[in-house]
């Protein structure tokens, strides 16, 4: 089974760390980010994985090569100019064997949920009709800022901090059919460019998911994920 990584990313916020480091070669808890993805992924039985690089994308290669020591097979898309990731995603398409589907995920993704269970939502989807296209993953939407409540007589009753909205977010983790590819631009957003129309045709599904989860935006998410794998006392994610 192959999986496609967007591994592009400069990660301005996270500078200077990511002045000689793409975003996915971050280091959490002693590994990359991408090796913490390369090891989720294969829990679901991934044996190849399609890297989409651009920026420093020496850094990747020269430290994953050909990914035998990962026991992992890797192959390299390379973007001489931005595509998007839409574009990306639809360059590395053409290096996919023939498969029934793959997964997808942004390169700074760290998460716990099994990688197995959002393979299974996306057959089932699949087996209720075969012109679905995506499964996405999504998570919690969790407030950056404290959530004040108050009586109707204006009177606070409550602070929370990191309170989880009753909406759910796009998590970057989703499992396609390589169909899908017909669908990509050849440059632009898979989100903007291609989402809206499957959606509208009732072709796109989600999996649910209250798991650990972390897109390695800022510092504080680095800290985060951090803390995490502490707490696991392991240096990799669970997700297996």
């Amino acid at each position: 089974m192959y999986a496609l990584i967007i591994a592009g990313g400069k990660g301005e916020r996270l500078r200077p760390i990511t002045d000689s480091l793409p975003k996915s070669m971050i280091p959490v808890f002693g590994k990359p980010i991408l090796e913490h993805q390369i090891n989720w992924l294969k829990c679901a039985g991934v044996t190849d994985i399609v890297l989409l690089v651009g920026h420093l994308s020496t850094v990747i290669s020269d430290h994953f090569r050909d990914g035998s020591e990962f026991d992992i097979n890797l192959h390299y898309s390379h973007e001489d100019v931005p595509l998007g990731r839409g574009g990306a995603l639809k360059r590395g398409l053409g290096l996919v064997g023939n498969e029934e589907s793959l997964f997808v995920m942004n390169g700074d993704i760290i998460c716990d949920h099994e990688a197995l269970n959002v393979l299974d939502v996306f057959n089932e989807q699949r087996l209720l009709s075969s012109d679905h296209m995506a499964t996405i993953m999504v998570v919690p939407m969790v407030s950056a800022y404290g959530i004040v409540s108050f009586d109707d007589k204006n009177t606070v009753t409550a602070f929370k901090e990191k309170d989880v909205l009753p909406y759910w977010i796009n998590s970057g983790v989703y499992v396609f059919s390589p169909e899908i590819s017909r669908y990509l631009p050849d440059v632009g957003d898979h989100e903007t460019d291609t989402f809206p129309g499957l959606v509208s045709d009732g072709q796109v599904g989600i999996v649910k998911s209250n798991k650990f989860w972390r897109s390695i935006d800022s510092f504080k998410d680095l800290s985060d994920a951090e803390a995490h794998l502490a707490d696991l006392d392991c240096d990799s994610l669970i997700g297996c």
